[in-house]
């Protein structure tokens, strides 16, 4: 593969730190890198020294002669003066740039909800970091340097960006680097992973999961001193094997190895002993959402919602900006009073939210972090296991010499986790999360889902996030039309519903084509009540019997090789397995849509 840039040697340092000592890197024809490490250690400073922006002090930065490089800066750069068409396609004619199907994807991809005319300095900062996204993706580059690039866009948007990406160009033909926190979004379009870290840069082959595997193997062979490290990965390595049943594209690596690192690893979350936890601290009833709707004015937001949250829930909760994900969230908290319907909260329920404004840390700003987390319980119970303070500090990346930090002075990421450690030393029953990833790395993101494996309460989570939605939660929901939606296909469904159509109409908006199904069910009286049965009991059968199959795969992990009798015949009791599901879930899909319609 031919050779596009490359750094040689490169020394960085600033007043109070090493940044990078003696670095050599280099970007071929063909390679996809994902650039992961904790915020701080230098990810997007090495975008902008292979790309020219700064130099290095010593060492050198070489390029193909032209070669084209174009980069997607963290910070905001569009001139606020100009129009998205000028940002985006310049003084080009309209029938220059609409014949172009590439600039055609790109503006329907990222900017269709946006005024083609509208002036940048009125967007939103979201509007206006996906119109410097189309603005560079519009453009011809043999090297793209994507820094962030999934920030402020939706589930739809990431899905999108990765096909592009994708498609970009052929198999061995260009290049492309991309820093970013988001965990799917990297296995997606990476074949080749860098983890910046500790003044280097460390090369893995292919996308996130085949790197946590090549790092848990990293950190066997490390000091004890890395244990605690080394069990957070081999945990999330066990996640990526045995995944949602949504993720059905599981990464091709070395499938022997990653057995036999993960055979004694126990599942991720104890779910019987965690729903025992939340019954008895929160009692039967939690939430519940009847026949609700709310407009304001004369505006419909939701419309017809239906929602009985259980003790120890683990819901996603979907839909696109302005859906009324939002609303429905206040629903839950009482902040949002329905138009109609009923909304009924449990005796004993405790509800707290982790919002994206830092609110509970406003009046601590000048405190030390010490002091904070002092006027707090002296203990809190995690996975069965009585924790100080300092220890879930510990345990959430914090240092001790932080504890003497005043709040002020940490960074957004530790900012977001001393959020969380306040309202999770409160005690909530009820936890609502609203787009917890923001200013968190990749390995702060493992330890917060470690953390919510042992949360034994209920828990609602709005994130664009798909890799964190999968992974901390049991089932997922749509908001779509101002309809609640259950999605038994989970996030891969959402999509599929957003392609079709679903979900871009307004509240109330009557189809008439002939075409579209009426809102109302299409069974009623003793038909429900049968069919909402059979489908309870079919999601049953498909959880004993995925719970078979993985039991069976582990028998056959560690079976003798050399039988082979034996081997086929567990291989055909899995066989027998799968083809039990696949047939319950065509029936449950079929029961869901006469229920759901």
């Amino acid at each position: 593969m031919a050779h596009l840039l490359g750094a040689e040697a490169l020394h960085l340092e600033y007043p109070t730190r090493v940044i990078f000592d003696s670095v050599t890197v280099g970007i071929n024809e063909g390679d996809r890198i994902g650039i992961v490490g904790r915020n701080g250690d230098g990810k997007s400073t090495l975008l902008s020294l292979l790309s020219g922006r700064i130099e290095a002090d010593s060492g050198r930065v070489t390029r193909r002669r032209g070669v084209t490089l174009g980069m997607l800066d963290q910070a905001d750069t569009v001139d606020s003066s100009l129009t998205v068409a000028q940002a985006v396609v310049g003084d080009l004619d309209e029938h220059v740039w609409a014949g172009d199907p590439k600039v055609r994807d790109v503006i329907a991809g990222l900017l269709g909800d946006i005024d083609w005319e509208a002036v940048i300095g009125t967007l939103s900062g979201g509007q206006r970091r996906r119109v410097a996204l189309a603005a560079l993706l519009v453009g011809d580059w043999d090297v793209v340097f994507l820094d962030e690039p999934t920030n402020h866009l939706d589930v739809e948007g990431i899905a999108w960006l990765a096909e592009h990406l994708k498609r970009r160009w052929p198999a061995s033909s260009g290049g492309l680097a991309v820093v970013t926190h988001d965990r799917w979004f990297l296995d997606e379009v990476s074949n080749q992973t860098w983890e910046v870290h500790d003044r280097i840069i460390e090369p893995f082959e292919g996308g996130y999961a085949a790197y946590i595997l090549q790092r848990v193997e990293r950190d066997r062979m490390a000091s004890a001193t890395e244990s605690k490290r080394q069990n957070l990965m081999k945990k999330e390595l066990a996640w990526l094997r045995r995944g949602a049943p949504a993720r059905t594209a599981k990464p091709k690596f070395r499938i022997d190895a990653a057995e036999a690192l993960i055979a004694d690893e126990p599942p991720i979350r104890d779910t019987v002993s965690l729903t025992q936890m939340a019954t008895a601290r929160l009692g039967k009833d939690v939430v519940d959402v009847l026949d609700v709707s709310v407009s304001f004015g004369e505006k419909k937001v939701l419309e017809g919602v239906e929602w009985r949250i259980a003790p120890g829930e683990r819901t996603g909760i979907l839909g696109v900006n302005g859906a009324g994900k939002s609303t429905l969230l206040g629903l839950v908290t009482g902040a949002v009073k329905p138009t109609s319907g009923t909304v009924k909260r449990g005796k004993t329920v405790k509800i707290a939210t982790l919002t994206q404004q830092l609110a509970e840390l406003e009046d601590v700003m000048k405190d030390r972090v010490s002091e904070v987390i002092g006027r707090y319980r002296t203990s809190y119970v995690a996975g069965g296991k009585e924790l100080t303070p300092g220890q879930l500090l510990e345990r959430l990346g914090f240092t001790s010499a932080q504890l003497s930090t005043p709040v002020k002075d940490l960074s957004g990421g530790q900012k977001r986790r001393l959020q969380l450690l306040l309202i999770l030393l409160d005690e909530p029953n009820v936890l609502i999360l609203d787009e917890p990833t923001n200013d968190l790395d990749t390995d702060m993101l493992a330890a917060l889902e470690d953390l919510l494996d042992s949360f034994p309460g209920t828990l609602l989570v709005v994130s664009h996030d798909r890799y964190l939605l999968e992974r901390v939660t049991d089932q997922q929901y749509a908001v779509l039309n101002g309809r609640f939606r259950h999605l038994p296909g989970g996030l891969e469904q959402y999509l599929t519903l957003r392609k079709a159509g679903e979900g871009s109409l307004e509240v109330g908006t009557k189809a008439t084509d002939a075409g579209h199904k009426s809102s109302g069910p299409a069974l009623a009286g003793a038909e429900l009540r049968a069919a909402e049965k059979e489908r309870s009991s079919l999601e049953r059968k498909i959880e004993k019997q995925t719970q078979q199959i993985d039991k069976l795969q582990h028998r056959l992990a560690e079976h003798d090789q050399s039988d082979y009798v034996g081997l086929g015949s567990l291989t055909a009791e899995v066989q027998a397995a799968e083809a039990q599901i696949a047939a319950h879930e065509t029936r449950w899909l079929e029961l869901s849509e006469l229920l759901d319609d």
